[in-house]
């Protein structure tokens, strides 16, 4: 639930899958699962993203559901991520009902705003907020627990060829992910960057990938510091151009 709630305000991120699975893998006494089942879900879903009313899979329920369902039924957290799918789906679909529900509420709120009542206007906040906060805990609970049993009974009776299928698209899955992300993202002055990740992976075994990460955080701050000084150096002309009066007084 506060997770949730953290979900409807992204105040503290606590939401985002790397935090919610190692929290969930500690839990479940697995550190290490919960850590890897973040990452790759953090992959899996980089470029998705809500935009308007729209809603892509929940990312809370399915990093919760793979964590939780390669933890109890022993099973790759690469297969787990494509069992944990429809989990997502089904808060996907719940928040759609409650965004398109939430709509009843907006004449009261003109209602409230019109005759200014600031009290009653806060106090009908609360009402999406609490539905929001409640339904995350209750399919989160319902999805860890009362489907734990079905779930255990079907991954134990899938053959070979389907668990090794599912660990192949959960595998294929982070790659999706980061192809969705650089289509939106990527740009011709930042293909360098990609380019230069490429090549250090390719010489660093994938057995210790903190190397590729310090280096990324390195080339990150120049690039931030860099851009601040620009910016800088951008707001100082400006305001020296305003007090000259432009490039053609004075000549």
């Amino acid at each position: 639930m506060i997770v949730g709630l953290d979900c409807w305000l992204q105040a503290f991120f606590i939401f985002r899958p790397i935090i919610v699975c190692t929290i969930t893998g500690l839990i479940l006494g697995d550190l290490q699962l919960g850590v890897i089942a973040g990452g790759l879900t953090e992959l899996a879903f980089a470029g998705l993203t809500p935009a308007g009313g729209t809603q892509p899979p929940n990312t809370v329920i399915c990093g919760i559901m793979t964590v939780v369902i390669a933890a109890t039924n022993n099973t790759a957290p690469a297969t787990a991520i494509g069992l944990s799918l429809p989990f997502a789906m089904l808060m996907q679909y719940i928040l759609l009902f409650f965004y398109s529900s939430f709509s009843l509420f907006m004449s009261r709120f003109d209602k409230y705003a019109a005759a200014g009542d600031t009290r009653s206007f806060k106090r009908l906040n609360f009402i999406p907020l609490s539905i929001v906060t409640l339904s995350f805990g209750i399919v989160a609970f319902l999805s860890a627990y009362a489907a734990q049993g079905p779930m255990h009974t079907l991954v134990s009776s899938m053959p070979q060829w389907l668990t090794h299928g599912f660990e192949l698209a959960g595998g294929i899955l982070p790659a999706v992910g980061f192809a969705m992300l650089l289509k939106v993202m990527l740009k011709l002055n930042y293909f360098p960057y990609l380019l230069l990740g490429f090549v250090i992976a390719s010489m660093i075994p994938f057995s210790n990938v903190l190397p590729i990460a310090l280096v990324g955080g390195v080339l990150a701050m120049i690039e931030y510091f860099r851009s601040r000084e620009t910016n800088k150096l951008e707001s100082e002309l400006k305001k020296l151009k305003n007090n000259t009066g432009g490039d053609q007084d004075g000549i």
